[in-house]
């Protein structure tokens, strides 16, 4: 009786992955990230003397927040991630600069935000060099 009904019913909640990670982490512990992010900040002579915090914006993959990661809504393709059930999500950190940092030095931190895989991020920091005239 089961099966004449089965290509009636649509179920259509937001997919569940993210909270399964959240959980899967919480009892086993964070996996590495297996994505990585290579950014740059530029920084005055002064501000790497001194240091500083520069605002950076990541652009993190997610979970399409119109269809839930289904990639589709109802019979369609979902038109917000082209059926990919994947988003770019925007998300500023504050990277803080410290002192004395010479250009070209680089370092490692990991982002996590409620709506993107977790990622490792590897910022270069690079001196701006004001233009001497003579």
């Amino acid at each position: 009786m089961q099966d004449c009904f089965a290509d009636e019913i649509a179920i259509d909640f937001p997919s569940v992955d993210p909270l399964v990670e959240r959980v899967r982490d919480a009892f086993l512990g964070e996996r590495e990230a297996t994505e990585t992010i290579a950014a740059e900040v530029s920084v005055s002579c002064g501000e790497a003397f001194h240091g500083t915090k520069v605002p950076l914006e990541l652009h993190l993959r997610g979970t399409c927040r119109a269809c839930g990661g289904r990639g589709e809504r109802w019979p369609e393709p979902c038109a917000a991630c082209c059926g990919t059930g994947d988003a770019i999500v925007r998300h500023t950190v504050s990277v803080s600069v410290p002192p004395r940092v010479p250009d070209g030095a680089t370092f490692r931190f990991r982002v996590s935000s409620p709506y993107a895989l977790p990622v490792r991020v590897e910022v270069t920091v690079k001196h701006k060099i004001k233009n001497l005239r003579i």
